[in-house]
């Protein structure tokens, strides 16, 4: 990676956990991203549990949105009829980062095989921020967040920031 790509700028952060189940209590993936993302020192400026519902998901993030730099979103990116995360997010995208399926689901495919597949992981960038859309299992968590979100974020907002 070219260090002129990389800037040293501040990044903010957010995590929407999107479940009908999880509590604070009990969303170990949203806590997960969490402490990663402190841990490699990214401050997390909001972090959330909402419901699967389109209306709720667009809700917390244009909250999200207003302070933070990247948002992770974890949970609702299945085949299942109430999954409904990357029909509330893939809107907002002004540039899709087709890449981060693609390479979610192959790292994915290494760890739990052709049952990848079913994963709809997403990202893209609207007004020079990122947003992540990831699968709410606490291994799909941290692949996602040790394996790529983390090595590239600093990159990808360098990019979106111009």
């Amino acid at each position: 990676m070219k260090q002129e790509h990389l800037k040293e700028i501040e990044i903010k952060t957010a995590v929407i956990t999107v479940s009908t189940t999880r509590t604070e209590e009990t969303d170990t993936s949203g806590r997960t991203i969490r402490d990663l993302l402190a841990g490699a020192g990214y401050q997390v400026t909001a972090s959330t549990i909402v419901k699967d519902d389109i209306g709720a998901i667009r809700s917390a993030l244009s909250l999200a949105l207003a302070d933070a730099d990247a948002v992770v979103v974890n949970g609702g990116t299945g085949l299942t009829h109430d999954d409904c995360t990357i029909e509330a997010i893939e809107p907002f995208f002004e540039k899709k980062i087709e890449g981060f399926g693609e390479l979610f689901r192959m790292l994915s495919y290494e760890e739990i095989g052709t049952s990848a597949l079913l994963s709809r992981a997403a990202a893209g960038i609207v007004g020079g921020k990122v947003i992540f859309c990831i699968p709410g299992s606490t291994g799909a968590v941290r692949l996602a967040t040790e394996q790529i979100i983390l090595p590239e974020l600093r990159h990808i907002i360098s990019h979106a920031r111009g």
